[in-house]
């Protein structure tokens, strides 16, 4: 009967599984083009007081990046090759441009020529005349001047006993580079850039193992995606094309038909977003805006005594810490703790005095790991708090260690998760001595920093 459950469940995960991931089957039909995240906010922009006649000649990949294969070499381009055509169509739906030809004038022209020779031959009295080609005021020039492969790696994965899986994951970038150039004078009218990142994704899973005597159990699965490159880049290319209007808007060079007031707001909001941006760095991570030279902070804690011979208990520990910072990644500690240790039939009160160093990996970063240790004295507080003379008073020094995630909520606080051990020079820490180690005890909890002191600008740091 536990035989058939099992099966039951697994049957059941399986087909699960299977609906969720939906692999396809069949051929699928042909569809219209997809929209990438910036195409909705092309198409909300407010209409052009009058459309602008520009030319595009050749907006091409300036990369020479072919495809990066594991094995072997590829003669297949990174980055698609109809960049012009995608830049065209960007400019058409944006509203604010009227395209026209130029990336291939010369057949245009021909083919001009085939109309009026065969009117002038067949038909030389009609007075058809051809009309006059458009000119553009302005020349839409660029393309892409950069393809990083591999600018992030990494994955997760673990198996016990044939048991196991794993993912893995990598983020190329595409740069794209944008202008506007007046066809009357030459001046490049607005020069913009925009980056987008092209991610993969891999996970799988695997079993092997012998579930019997001579009966191998082997099983495996998984699922790869893979963002595509040619949305990669018309996602670009449309932010391009969106920064270059709003630009345009903040440098009067051209109107939209709603007004100032219309124009005021979509500046506005082009300009936080953009500063939000800047914020993220380049890989994405929210960044500090301001650091600080000093911190004061409230630490609460449950230690706990790893002793040779008692039983232990949680306590409980708080305290107030300064901590002053040496440089970006380096600051000076001191702590002034209340400690209580526990175990059987032994509760025990320290002042702890403490000194050290914190090593931030990542200081203009929200959430950032960081490392820290130093030395203490540990005072023994049970005889006077009990009044009791009898109770020995075993004072020791200390070394600690530790770790921790700091959060950063805003420009003046912030909250970390800290584990650290604590070693101590004496063995009656408990009120025992026995065997040939020291007692020590682990601590984990919480802490609250203000920030103090002298603010720095962020960007000055860069």
């Amino acid at each position: 009967m536990k035989n058939l459950l099992w099966c039951l469940v697994v049957l059941f995960t399986a087909s699960s599984c299977v609906t969720y991931f939906s692999p396809p089957v069949e051929t699928a039909k042909s569809r219209t083009g997809e929209t990438s995240h910036h195409s909705s906010q092309l198409q909300e922009l407010p209409e052009a007081a009058e459309p602008i006649v520009v030319a595009v000649y050749n907006f091409k990949d300036q990369t020479g990046q072919y495809k990066s294969v594991e094995a072997g070499s590829s003669f297949s381009t990174a980055v698609p090759q109809g960049l012009t055509s995608m830049l065209i169509k960007t400019l058409e739906d944006s509203q604010w441009f009227l395209p026209i030809e130029r990336e291939n004038l010369s057949n245009l022209l021909n083919e001009r020529n085939i109309i009026r020779q065969t009117r002038t031959e067949y038909e030389p009295n009609s007075g058809n005349q051809l009309a006059p080609l458009l000119y553009a005021g302005v020349l839409i020039e660029g393309g892409i001047v950069s393809y990083d492969s591999n600018i992030r790696t990494g994955g997760y994965g673990a198996r016990y006993f044939g048991v196991g899986g794993g993912t893995q994951y990598r983020e190329d970038r595409i740069t794209i580079y944008l202008r506007a150039v007046s066809t009357s004078t030459g001046r490049i009218l607005k020069n913009v850039n925009v980056s987008k990142t092209i991610l993969s994704q891999a996970i799988e899973a695997s079993l092997f193992r012998y579930v019997a005597i001579e009966r191998l159990m082997e099983a495996e699965t998984g699922i790869t995606k893979n963002e595509p490159v040619q949305l990669a880049v018309q996602d670009a290319i449309e932010k391009a094309v969106y920064s270059l209007i709003v630009e345009g808007l903040e440098d009067k060079l051209w109107r939209s038909k709603d007004g100032v007031e219309t124009e005021t707001v979509l500046i506005n909001d082009y300009k936080e977003a953009k500063e939000e941006e800047l914020k993220r760095g380049l890989y994405g991570r929210e960044r500090i805006k301001n650091t600080d030279d000093a911190q004061v902070s409230l630490r609460l804690g449950v230690p706990t005594l790893m002793d040779d011979i008692t039983e232990s208990s949680s306590g409980f520990s708080a305290g107030f810490s300064y901590h002053y910072k040496l440089n970006d990644y380096f600051t000076a500690v001191g702590d002034l703790n209340m400690t209580q240790l526990t175990a059987t039939r032994v509760k025990r009160n320290y002042l702890q005095p403490r000194l050290g160093i914190n090593i931030q990996f990542s200081p203009y970063d929200k959430l950032a790991p960081y490392v820290y240790g130093g030395g203490s004295y540990m005072a023994n507080l049970s005889g006077q708090l009990n009044g009791d003379s009898n109770v020995a008073k075993s004072d020791a020094l200390g070394f600690h260690y530790g770790a921790g995630l700091q959060y950063v909520i805003n420009e003046d606080i912030s909250v970390s998760l800290f584990m650290e051990n604590t070693h101590t020079n004496a063995d009656d820490i408990d009120g025992n001595v026995f065997g040939n180690i020291n007692d020590r005890f682990y601590n984990m909890g919480i802490q609250i920093k203000y920030r103090l002191g002298k603010k720095r600008n962020y960007d000055a740091l860069q």
